[in-house]
């Protein structure tokens, strides 16, 4: 057992600790010059943690990328999160969360004052006309790299190629990464494929470890009820459990949260209208950082700044729990080749959702000669360079900037 505990707080040999002073900066930059959505984050995060600063490796970033989209919350800021406790521990599970949510909380926050202030959204087509194409770029090249460490043999060539044709045919994003991963799983308990040791390890593993992780998780749940607490007031504390909901149960894409924010906010409380909801998930998709800044946005619509502040907790808090109860087990998991298994399918499963999301986004950002010299441009630079990808999401945007500009739009 002591053992066991042990392995709780290690920090494996693929990601070494840091300093909290270095993650705070890093992801304070990522949540400022992050476009793109959680397929470009997920990227950046790759280009610079794996790639460059070698924080760890691609194998244990796949895991944590999977275990990111097996939970409810924004994807993203989950990796980022897990990336935080990995790094430097329960502390570094708070900074770097909050680190990566607070300046894109910060600027919709200030678009959200002008647009009740002035009545319309800052334009930003000329930067996200220049951004885009970078973003694409970074998308293929994390895609490349991570394809290569996840496919590991012909069975996960497969599974990769029917998720990405799943994905097209709209099918449920929960049921393609838990229907993959439970296939994979069950090829691995055949028979022929385990050892008696192997036989019955999983289950006693995994409870071990939540066993483990219990008196850790005691130093996150008081940091949580404080908060939790600090939104009781009267006219708030509706709002907070609004979102508070919603960021316990959402999975997948902005276009989800959408759905969800509608029935709750439009249909059932009328608290906003289909235009301002419309307007906030634009505002959530444009601006760098997580997409659930979206509530920010409408909280700020509903109640201001404090409305603002509330809604923001309220959506993000969930994610930083689910991320306290499951990370300490990701090492666990990987002991049993069983769950192993699982999370190889579903590591596969997502980077198959990512390259059908990339194809998507592909098709809207590239829409001209310019933005497809700039996407071609991007990827030689980043692929035979290695120019660091935060550079070219600014330099990108300055010439979308000059462009518009140049063409008088």
């Amino acid at each position: 057992m002591a053992d066991l505990e042990q392995s709780q707080t290690a920090i494996p040999d693929s990601a070494k600790r840091g300093s909290l002073k270095e993650l705070a900066l890093f992801f304070l930059r990522l949540g400022v010059t992050a476009f793109g959505g959680p397929a470009a984050h997920i990227a950046i995060m790759e280009d610079e943690l794996v790639r460059r600063r070698k924080w760890l490796s691609r194998e244990k970033f796949l895991d944590l990328l999977g275990a990111s989209n097996l939970i409810p919350g924004p994807s993203s800021s989950e990796l980022a999160i897990h990336i935080g406790y990995l790094r430097a521990g329960w502390a570094g599970l708070v900074v770097g969360g909050v680190c990566f949510i607070l300046p894109a909380a910060i600027l919709v926050g200030i678009i959200a004052w002008a647009y009740v202030r002035f009545g319309h959204l800052p334009a930003v087509a000329a930067v996200l006309y220049g951004v885009k194409p970078v973003v694409i770029a970074v998308i293929v090249q994390a895609l490349y790299g991570l394809g290569r460490t996840a496919v590991k043999s012909w069975v996960l060539t497969i599974a990769g190629v029917i998720c990405v044709a799943l994905s097209f045919a709209q099918v449920n994003v929960l049921l393609i990464l838990f229907g993959t991963g439970a296939i994979l799983a069950g090829i691995r308990a055949l028979p022929r494929y385990r050892t008696e040791k192997q036989k019955g390890a999983g289950a006693f593993t995994l409870v071990s470890a939540w066993r483990g992780a219990r008196p850790s998780l005691a130093r996150i749940f008081p940091w949580a009820g404080a908060t939790f607490g600090a939104a009781v007031i009267p006219e708030i504390w509706p709002l907070f459990l609004v979102f508070l909901r919603i960021g316990s149960i959402v999975f997948g894409s902005g276009y989800v949260l959408l759905a969800f924010l509608r029935a709750d906010l439009v249909v059932h409380r009328g608290w906003v209208t289909d235009a301002q909801l419309v307007d906030a998930v634009a505002i959530g998709q444009v601006t760098p950082g997580p997409v659930f800044t979206t509530a920010t946005f409408l909280g700020y619509l509903l109640r201001g700044p404090v409305g603002a502040l509330v809604a923001t907790v309220g959506i993000f808090l969930p994610a930083f729990i689910l991320v306290a109860v499951s990370g300490p087990l990701i090492p666990l998991i990987r002991r049993s080749a069983t769950a192993g298994a699982f999370l190889d399918g579903v590591n596969v499963a997502s980077l198959a959702l990512m390259a059908a999301v990339s194809y998507q986004l592909g098709r809207s950002a590239i829409v001209d000669w310019v933005s497809a010299g700039l996407a071609i441009a991007s990827a030689v630079l980043l692929l035979r360079f290695r120019i660091n990808s935060a550079w070219l999401v600014l330099g990108g945007a300055i010439l979308g900037i000059a462009f518009r500009l140049a063409r008088g739009v």
